[in-house]
């Protein structure tokens, strides 16, 4: 258990490429995105959130729904929301079309946090903030960021002390739960199914 963090789920945005639908709501197994999240999460952290903007939808899954305080800012402004709302000083953040997650993964990544206001991992050099570890003592520095413009990720990791690890220190493996669902051609290699029409 990591007990000084909350997991969050960025549960907010539609998958373009995939009819519009909510990524959060794909299943695999009978078992929605985020439920399987939220199941990860309750076995490595205290506490999870849910960030998005459509609080009905979410209610049922039984983590508390945080809308985002500064509108329209994208990811960015789903982590100030998520900073916003937890009590733990550290949130692990990721994105909610993660259908690999794994606890061992996030653990190895926590380690890692001394010193610094944010932990990212790298693949090939490429840092992934949508499965991260921030301190709530950035929250200041992103909200000055969002009230000034649209900041990316980017943006804000050039403001603040991180560590970036690459994703081989990270245990073997590791670059599955990393992998996300963006096309019809992810859901089949993940073994997913579209959320039933309504």
């Amino acid at each position: 258990m990591i007990a000084d963090a909350t997991g969050a789920v960025l549960a907010g945005g539609r998958g373009t490429r995939l009819g519009g639908v909510r990524k959060a709501l794909l299943t695999k197994d009978g078992e929605t995105l985020l439920a399987r999240t939220l199941r990860v999460y309750g076995a490595v952290f205290p506490h999870a959130l849910v960030i998005a903007n459509e609080a009905a939808v979410y209610d049922a899954f039984g983590a508390p729904v945080v809308s985002d305080p500064i509108a329209d800012r994208g990811a960015p402004g789903g982590l100030f929301a998520a900073l916003s709302a937890a009590t733990t000083p550290w949130v692990f953040l990721a994105a909610c079309d993660m259908p690999a997650l794994d606890a061992r993964v996030i653990e190895a990544l926590a380690r890692k946090r001394d010193g610094v206001q944010a932990v990212i991992a790298t693949i090939e050099g490429r840092p992934e903030p949508l499965h991260a570890f921030w301190s709530t003592a950035a929250r200041s520095t992103l909200e000055t960021l969002l009230r000034d413009g649209e900041p990316s990720f980017r943006d804000l990791l050039a403001a603040i002390p991180h560590t970036r690890v690459p994703i081989g220190e990270l245990g073997p493996g590791a670059a599955a739960s990393f992998a996300n669902v963006n096309t019809p051609e992810d859901l089949a290699l993940h073994g997913l199914s579209l959320p039933p029409t309504t």
